[in-house]
């Protein structure tokens, strides 16, 4: 590399970041999820910005963590919202067994 040639940063990498940061910290409700996918679709073009000239760029690290953290927290607020649903549709079940319950006492 030429000493003339300056070092670039990453569009987006400091925001990537942030948005794995967030999606691992609201991991548990649909902000985190959404944050996470937020930073997977930011991350994508500075990743193949990267890939095309690996030596023009200096944040790499930051952009790749970022994007290890939103696929991390994507995954966490997967888990969170099919165990909301799951507890939803029980809670739901349990709910209507209780209103026949009810209706049962009310008879008699």
């Amino acid at each position: 590399m030429n000493s003339n040639q300056q070092l670039e940063r990453l569009p987006n990498a400091t925001a990537v970041l942030v948005l794995g940061i967030c999606s691992i910290l609201f991991g548990c409700v649909l902000v985190g999820f959404v944050c996470g996918i937020v930073g997977l679709a930011l991350a994508k073009t500075p990743m193949a910005m990267y890939r095309q000239n690996p030596q023009k760029y200096i944040n790499y690290g930051a952009l790749n963590a970022g994007r290890i953290l939103s696929i991390i927290g994507v995954i966490l607020g997967a888990i969170a919202i099919i165990w909301a649903i799951i507890g939803g549709l029980i809670l739901g079940q349990s709910a209507f067994l209780f209103s026949d319950l009810f209706e049962d006492l009310l008879d008699l």
